[in-house]
């Protein structure tokens, strides 16, 4: 069985308050163990502090695939706890760049005077890797990744356990450049990752108004969140990447109003913190 748990579920920090108690407030974050006790962390927001010290202490590996190196999903690395343990392999997993190495973007957050420890300095043993795009393997999970539709190199990934697929997508535009969305399953952005999942994580960060004004910001309206959902044929759907100006109430009634319009067959769970979700057999 694969259990997946949201950490963090945010586009960038909400202000804290009751208008967003329910959904959370902090950045992306979605923690994946597999039934054989691997652990995958996908991205690093400011959900990877609370996910940190609930990890048992004798987990002695810990794999962190970021999609990409925007701050809303780095900003949690500095305060994992698994990075001050010593005796603990913390591999980061991230996309590749025609200028520099992970390790030495990851630097430029990772030292003063952004942090005030330098990674060299942190007790865990640190390993990089440059994601490649296709498939590759951590432990008993099967992943791929590939390049996907928002600014700067960013992937998304598909990973398969114990005959199950999760999908993670948590910042992506596949209505970029199209006049009618959606469009084949060869031209979609992020198709093949996503097709057949029995969990779809996906950007729905703007509604219909909002992203009329931020067209090639990288990130999906509610309606082609849900579209791009159907169209991949997923089995349940997680709106996620969440507008922080956006309250509970407000989330509650596009998620609502978009899954009333569409009539997926697929189920559908709103992206709050805390949620698990159980897959495989």
């Amino acid at each position: 069985m694969m259990s997946v748990t949201l950490w963090g579920t945010r586009g960038s920090l909400a202000a804290p308050g009751p208008e967003t108690a329910r959904y959370g407030g902090n950045t992306s974050c979605v923690a994946v163990e597999g039934r054989l006790g691997s652990v995958l962390v996908l991205d690093a927001g400011t959900g990877v502090r609370r996910l940190g010290v609930s990890l048992p202490t004798s987990l002695k590996r810990v794999d962190i695939l970021l999609t990409h190196l925007h701050m809303d999903h780095i900003i949690g690395l500095g305060f994992f706890a698994l990075l001050r343990r010593e005796g603990v392999d913390v591999h980061i997993w991230g996309p590749t760049s025609t200028t520099l190495s992970l390790r030495s973007r990851l630097n430029r957050y990772l030292s003063p005077p952004l942090f005030p420890v330098f990674l060299r300095d942190l007790e865990a043993q640190v390993t990089f890797h440059e994601v490649p795009a296709g498939h590759f393997e951590i432990g008993e999970f099967e992943i791929t990744s590939a390049l996907v539709c928002h600014p700067d190199p960013t992937v998304g990934y598909r990973v398969c356990s114990d005959g199950a697929v999760l999908t993670y997508l948590p910042d992506h535009e596949p209505a970029l450049g199209s006049m009618q969305f959606p469009l084949s399953d060869d031209w979609t952005s992020g198709h093949a990752l996503a097709a057949g999942a029995d969990l779809l994580i996906h950007d729905a960060q703007y509604n219909r108004e909002e992203y009329e004004a931020r067209v090639g910001w990288g990130h999906s309206s509610f309606d082609q969140a849900f579209a791009f959902a159907a169209l991949t044929e997923v089995k349940h759907f997680v709106p996620f990447h969440h507008d922080p100006s956006h309250s509970d109430d407000e989330l509650d009634f596009w998620i609502t109003e978009a899954t009333a319009a569409i009539r997926p067959l697929f189920a559908v769970t709103p992206g709050i913190e805390g949620t698990k979700f159980a897959l495989g057999r």
